[in-house]
């Protein structure tokens, strides 16, 4: 997706919130349809018979009527994918949209025929929208041609974007057989096994003292008045400023380890899993429910997920994902494993040969040598490593 920065004036930013709540108001509806299927239970209303009963409440309805039946329709039909990607295991079931925080809609058809580009100035560029005009748009670099959609989002820091549905051409691969191996951590982003370290940024310290004292304000302030919805507002655009300097991180990284490595390496872990909540339930409630919350934040603003997924763009068949057990315990040097060796959070000294590296680094190795093993075993035959030792661990009887 290629993204630009909407710069709709008022009276076309009225239009495109009506765009936005047609299409979450046909979202709804066809979850409210879907919502108590059940295995056995004769299923509900496919794409087609959706949209003869929009069309039908098109004719009875005239708010619904004066919006563009292309972007409803195009809400159906997304609906429609995300159920079949939930039935397929790849996503999770189709919920709810709600009104300032999914604010968006899909414009499908041939360039020419329902919408239009076209460039007015150096940094300034116009697409047509049905129903609302030709909206401008900063022209940051050229837009992809070919393109059969586009998708317009409102982010809750009241911020509009235009998305093109273009695929950009993987990165090529270099000209060697370097392999990397990626170790990521929270206090370190993404340790590499040449013993580079990235870090995720952040909000600066002025920054988060200001965050905590607008979520202050905001436990005090009145529901539904006008000073808790400027703080919302405010809180929206510090969280914004955040998030975008992550994805910027994300880019840059990912783009750097596809053009220098061959053959890059990421333990398989389940960042869903790993970041669910740990409070429980009222009868059986959870242990250590903040420091939980505090690792779970810390998980999520290290980019673990929106890394991967990029390198998986673009270095398709070039990642490999392997194991991460016991990664963080071997010794990269020797083959010994033990729990002891890892000393804290940085350091790694071996409790055998006494190797010590950083520890991130030495898990990042780990990770490059099992990637690599299974590149040799795949092409030239078995792979033979040394014995490996482990530490005998205590055993803690009960009582």
């Amino acid at each position: 997706m290629t993204r630009f920065r909407l710069q709709p004036s008022p009276s076309q930013e009225r239009a495109l919130l009506e765009h936005c709540a047609h299409a979450r108001f046909v979202w709804n509806l066809a979850v409210e349809q879907h919502q108590d299927w059940r295995p056995g239970r004769k299923s509900g209303p496919g794409y087609l018979e959706q949209c003869r009963q929009l069309t039908a409440a098109r004719a009875e309805f005239a708010w619904l009527r004066a919006g563009s039946q292309t972007v409803q329709q195009q809400a159906l039909r997304d609906f429609a994918q995300a159920m079949a990607r939930f039935f397929d295991g790849t996503c999770r079931r189709p919920t709810w949209r709600k009104a300032g925080r999914h604010e968006g809609f899909r414009i499908v058809g041939q360039r020419g025929n329902q919408w239009e580009v076209r460039r007015v100035s150096r940094n300034v560029g116009q697409v047509r929208i049905p129903k609302v005009g030709w909206v401008p748009f900063r022209w940051s670099r050229p837009v992809p041609k070919d393109v059969k959609s586009f998708r317009v989002t409102k982010d809750r820091a009241g911020r509009w974007h235009v998305a093109f549905a273009a695929i950009p051409k993987p990165i090529l691969a270099p000209a060697g057989s370097e392999v990397v191996g990626i170790d990521r951590g929270v206090t370190v982003s993404a340790a590499l096994s040449t013993g580079r370290l990235l870090h995720a940024p952040s909000l600066i310290r002025p920054e988060t003292q200001r965050l905590r004292r607008l979520q202050r304000a905001l436990a005090r302030a009145k529901p539904g008045s006008n000073r808790r919805s400027g703080i919302k507002s405010a809180l929206a655009r510090l969280k914004t400023r955040e998030t975008d300097r992550r994805k910027d991180w994300v880019e840059h990284a990912s783009t750097a380890l596809a053009r220098q490595f061959a053959l890059i390496a990421v333990e398989d872990l389940n960042i869903r899993g790993m970041t669910r909540s740990a409070r429980g339930t009222i009868d059986a409630p959870g242990q250590c429910v903040a420091a939980k919350a505090g690792l779970n934040r810390g998980i999520l603003a290290g980019g673990w997920g929106q890394l991967v997924q990029r390198l998986e763009d673009k270095a398709p068949g070039r990642l490999v994902k392997v194991s991460a057990a016991f990664t963080s315990q071997t010794c990269n040097a020797c083959g010994h494993r033990a729990a002891s060796s890892r000393k804290s959070q940085a350091l790694f000294r071996c409790v055998a040969c006494g190797h010590e590296v950083n520890a991130d680094v030495n898990a990042a190795r780990n990770i490059r040598d099992i990637a690599a093993g299974r590149a040799v075993t795949a092409r030239e035959g078995p792979r033979i490593t040394g014995p490996t030792h482990r530490e005998p661990q205590p055993v803690l009887l009960r009582a």
